[in-house]
C-alpha cells in the first residue's frame, strides 16, 4: 500500500526539489519516449505527468518517440509481415506509408492530446515538417530507413519560444521529397544536440547501464566517455545496449550536457531524474578521468 504523506512531508518535499527546479527553469531537456512505458496505459498517463509538471516550472521539455510495437501491429493487422536487418526494420514504400500513418498520425496526436488533457500546451510535428530532420538512404537492404544528414531546428526553437511542447515523430526526408523511417534514439540525439540541450534523456526497458546483465543491482549510476568506451572493450555494454550509448556519445559530442538511459517502467523516473539527489538510471557524461 502507497504510504500517504503528511502535509509537512508534502511541503519537505517540495522544498528540496526547488535547487533542481531552479536548475532546470527555462533549461532545455529532451526525452525520448517508447518501449513500454508506451505500451502501458498507466505508464503513458504518468509520463505525461512528468512532462506536463517540468513545463509548468518552466522547464523546455522536447518529447521526441517512436513507435515500433504499433507499427508492427498495424503491419499484422494489414497481412503484412515485419522483416529486420541487424534489427532495423526493412521498410519498403508500403511500410514507410504505414510508419507515416502511425508516428506522424496515431501515435503523435494520441500523446500531444494526452498532454493537453494533463493541462500542458502541445503541438506535433514530424521530422518531415520544415524539413526538420534531413536524411538519405541508410543501406539498400533496408530500403527507406534513413540516415540523418542534417536538423533544421528552427520549427523546434519556434514552439518552445511559443511556450508548446514540441512532440516530434521520428520521420524524415530528403531533397527528392522521399519520407524515411529514422531510428528514435539517433533522432532524438540529434535534435537534442542540435538544441544544445541541459539533458537528454533516454527512457528503455531495462534500469539503464548493467555490469552484470542479469543482475539489477550491478547498475553503474555514471560513466563518461572513456570510461564508455573500457565498458565495450570489456562487454559489459553489448547487445542492444551498444546503438543507446552510441546515440549518447553523439548527443554528447553535439553539445548535450548529460544524457540518462533510465527505465521507463518505473513511475515518474523522469521527475525522480530531475528534481531529486537520487537520480536514475546511468548517466553519460563528456570527458575522461
Amino acid at each position: 500500500m502507497d504510504k500517504i504523506l503528511s502535509n509537512n512531508e508534502r511541503a519537505e518535499v517540495l522544498v528540496q526539489a526547488l535547487p533542481y527546479i531552479k536548475k532546470y527553469s527555462n533549461k532545455v531537456v529532451v526525452v525520448k519516449y517508447g518501449g513500454n512505458a508506451m505500451i502501458n496505459e498507466q505508464l503513458k498517463q504518468q509520463v505525461m505527468e512528468d512532462i506536463v509538471l517540468l513545463w509548468l516550472i518552466g522547464v523546455k521539455v522536447v518529447l521526441v518517440h517512436g513507435g515500433g510495437p504499433e507499427i508492427s501491429d498495424l503491419m499484422k493487422r494489414l497481412g503484412k509481415e515485419s522483416k529486420f536487418v541487424d534489427g532495423l526494420r526493412v521498410t519498403d514504400e508500403e511500410t514507410v506509408d504505414i510508419v507515416q500513418m502511425v508516428l506522424a498520425g496515431k501515435i503523435n496526436k494520441t500523446l500531444v492530446n494526452l498532454l493537453e488533457m494533463k493541462g500542458g500546451k502541445a503541438m506535433g510535428i514530424s521530422g518531415m515538417d520544415g524539413r526538420l530532420i534531413e536524411a538519405r538512404m541508410k543501406d539498400e537492404r533496408l530500403g527507406y530507413v534513413g540516415d540523418i544528414t542534417k536538423v533544421h531546428i528552427n520549427p523546434v526553437l519556434d514552439l518552445l519560444e511559443k511556450g508548446y511542447i514540441p512532440v516530434v515523430s521520428t520521420l524524415g526526408c530528403d531533397r527528392q521529397g522521399h519520407a524515411y523511417n529514422i531510428n528514435g534514439d539517433t533522432a532524438a540525439a540529434y535534435i537534442a544536440g542540435a538544441l544544445q540541450a541541459e539533458r537528454l534523456i533516454m527512457m528503455t526497458d531495462i534500469a539503464g547501464i548493467l555490469r552484470d546483465k542479469d543482475d539489477p543491482a550491478s547498475l553503474i549510476p555514471e560513466i563518461n566517455l572513456s570510461e564508455a568506451e573500457n565498458l565495450y572493450k570489456e562487454g559489459v555494454i553489448s547487445g542492444g545496449m551498444i546503438p543507446k550509448v552510441e546515440c549518447c556519445v553523439t548527443a554528447i559530442k553535439q553539445g548535450v550536457k548529460k544524457v540518462i538511459i533510465m527505465d521507463g517502467r518505473v513511475p515518474h523516473s523522469i521527475l525522480m531524474e530531475l528534481l531529486t539527489d537520487e537520480g536514475a538510471g546511468t548517466m553519460v557524461k563528456g570527458g575522461s578521468k
